[in-house]
């Protein structure tokens, strides 16, 4: 089969799309046919090295956190699945950007109906990380005020969803290139951070920050004026440090995999009430150029990778 590489740490140049063994599924494992990848910048972090400390990996390694696909195999003591069951979750160690993966059963949630499979792609990682950020830590509430900021991104397209969702007002920062998109998510007011100063824009503080965009501290300390006493900044980049004076919390967090969590999201995705927001598919040969694109901040959404 096919797979996207590293056998070292470096730049996306190398990334190599090569001929590898298909894998075989160990008891508590299952084969999956993949249809689809997606591209995380946690993707690029491991690739350049960054992540060594929190995530060694084994090289050669096979990139990819996201998957969807279906089930061709099931280990021995595998009774949650069957062959030909369309599947998708988040893969902790890697793997997906291949034309076949293994994965533990317990990893894995049934895909949407209502979507492509290939779609489904998109939904691990930045639907679990914005889930998180807001059900474990912000906790809006109808009638609050909610700042998202960094919204175009891959994890900007569930947060808005899940913010406005809560009842909450949602203020989303997004460039022009994503705030069409970020208006159909149901952002009630768009911010062109590349236009305005936040302070500027907003009419009053907020309740609650939830920062998605890896800014800079100086940029990560102007956040916190913008919080009402009380409220809570959380950010998945940047960490934010407010005086005690701000009387502002806030949480640095690194999303986790749960499958409880991810069959709920399968099922908000399948009542209509979560649209998936996929901008772009390429090729599993391509991957070192979506790296590219990424790093380079070219990208806007979810990136779909397809074998």
């Amino acid at each position: 089969m096919k797979a996207a590489r590293i056998h070292q740490y470096g730049d996306a140049g190398i990334i190599r799309y090569e001929e590898v063994l298909r894998p075989m599924p160990e008891p508590d494992q299952v084969l999956i046919r993949v249809a689809a990848a997606s591209y995380n910048p946690s993707d690029a972090a491991l690739r350049s090295g960054f992540l060594q400390a929190v995530l060694p990996v084994d090289l050669p390694y096979t990139l990819g956190f996201d998957v969807s696909g279906t089930i061709t195999e099931t280990g021995s003591d595998v009774s949650s699945f069957t062959v030909g069951d369309r599947v998708v979750g988040r893969l902790d160690y890697g793997g997906a950007s291949a034309e076949y993966v293994v994965a533990a059963a317990g990893t894995l949630v049934k895909a949407p109906t209502t979507i492509p499979l290939a779609d489904a792609a998109a939904i691990p990682v930045a639907a679990l990380t914005a889930w998180q950020a807001l059900h474990e830590h912000a906790h809006p509430t109808a009638g609050q005020r909610v700042l998202i900021n960094g919204a175009g991104g891959g994890v900007g397209v569930f947060a808005v969803q899940l913010a406005k969702h809560t009842g909450a007002t949602v203020i989303a920062t997004a460039s022009g290139r994503s705030a069409a998109a970020v208006r159909t998510y149901g952002a009630d007011q768009i911010i062109d951070y590349t236009r305005t100063p936040l302070a500027d824009a907003l009419d009053g503080q907020v309740d609650a920050v939830i920062n998605l965009a890896a800014i800079s501290p100086e940029a990560a300390a102007e956040l916190v004026p913008l919080v009402r006493p009380g409220g809570i900044i959380v950010s998945i980049a940047t960490p934010v440090d407010p005086p005690a004076t701000a009387q502002v919390t806030a949480v640095h967090f690194d999303a986790r995999n749960d499958i409880e969590q991810l069959a709920e999201i399968v099922e908000l995705i399948d009542m209509g009430a979560l649209t998936v927001g996929v901008t772009e598919s390429h090729p599993l040969s391509a991957l070192a150029l979506v790296h590219r694109k990424g790093e380079a901040g070219q990208t806007h959404g979810k990136i779909t990778i397809i074998p």
